[in-house]
């Protein structure tokens, strides 16, 4: 199991950065000059920068497949609870908000070896298991995406006394 306490930085997502960043993986993805006919989902996160994508691509078959591996900010065993089975992945995109370590991109991977898998950001650890994503961040940088937070006070990094 990985330690939550691998994470010394926090990258909040509001909904707005998160639907620009994934317009602009839409972006990027048109810019390769292929046509997807579907997206598969990887579940929970892949759902919202998979819908706005169908959305920018004129893409109407969106199917899921769901893989459990994190548990808050631990990541543990991976478990497959959903598989993706009878699709060609030859135009297929994959689809998921976060390349973290890339456990879960490998087994997706195997699912669809001929997929483009695009995430909207990548960490060094993950990238080399993804074709196209927007944003990198750094190894120890938990992201804090918007469904998983509500907008309250915080502290100031550094605070000086009076």
């Amino acid at each position: 199991m990985v330690s939550k306490n691998r994470y010394k930085r926090t990258f909040p997502v509001s909904w707005d950065q998160l639907h620009r960043d994934s317009k602009a993986l839409a972006w990027r993805l048109i810019d390769k000059g292929q046509s997807w006919d579907k997206i598969i989902a990887i579940v929970r996160g892949g759902l919202v920068p998979a819908a706005i994508i169908a959305r920018e691509l004129d893409i109407h078959y969106v199917d899921t497949v769901c893989v459990s591996s994190y548990t808050l900010k631990e990541q543990g065993e991976l478990k497959i609870i959903k598989s993706i089975e009878g699709i060609d992945g030859g135009n297929a995109l994959i689809i998921d908000d976060l390349v973290d370590t890339g456990k879960t991109a490998k087994i997706v991977r195997q699912m669809l070896p001929d997929a483009h898998f695009a995430t909207v950001y990548a960490k060094p650890d993950g990238k080399p298991y993804v074709d196209t994503y927007i944003t990198e961040v750094s190894q120890d940088t938990w992201i804090l995406f918007p469904w998983d937070s509500e907008i309250q006070f915080v502290e100031p990094l550094i605070q000086r006394m009076p």
